[in-house]
């Protein structure tokens, strides 16, 4: 990824700034499913907000912009203060992902709107800003949906487990 600031810095730049967003509303999508299941650790550690610095790791940001992999700053939650833990813990965790897929849909429809209205010419720059906030969105769904430790995936598998392979 660093080689990309040097060669094409506005590409650069916009990558991080895209990159910014998806974070951000990612860990926000944790955060807000954990509120609306009944647990104030994210509001009371101040994640419950779209403010990107809530949200980003300095390491794994530093990360993403140099070797285009990191992470963001994962959102606490307290297992106890859900009705189910078991299953809210697995609904917490699948909300990063899952958000990542309805931007990466909604930002395709539109586009497709854009592209076949016959009364707005998009430029090239506009439709490969669209095209990258896709692949990114999809990218982080995908990924964050292996079933690895401390991936997203991980916790939506256990959360499916029968209780006795739970623990």
């Amino acid at each position: 990824m660093l080689d990309l600031l040097f060669q094409n810095p506005l590409s650069f730049i916009i990558f991080a700034v895209l990159l910014l967003v998806v974070i951000t509303i990612h860990e926000f999508s944790h955060a807000l499913s954990a509120d609306r299941l009944g647990d104030p650790t994210p509001k009371l550690s101040g994640r419950l907000t779209l403010n990107p610095f809530s949200h980003l790791d300095p390491i794994g940001t530093f990360l993403f912009l140099l070797a285009g992999f990191g992470w963001g700053k994962p959102v606490p939650f307290d297992p106890f203060n859900l009705k189910h833990p078991k299953k809210d813990a697995a609904l917490i965790s699948f909300a990063g992902p899952s958000s990542n897929l309805i931007m990466a849909v909604l930002a395709s429809i539109f586009l497709r709107f854009l592209v076949n209205s016959p009364n707005i010419t998009i430029n090239f720059f506009v439709s490969d800003l669209f095209v990258s906030f896709i692949r990114i969105n999809i990218l982080l769904a995908v990924f964050n949906l292996i079933p690895v430790h401390p991936l997203d995936g991980f916790k939506v598998v256990a959360g499916l487990l029968p209780e006795k392979y739970y623990h």
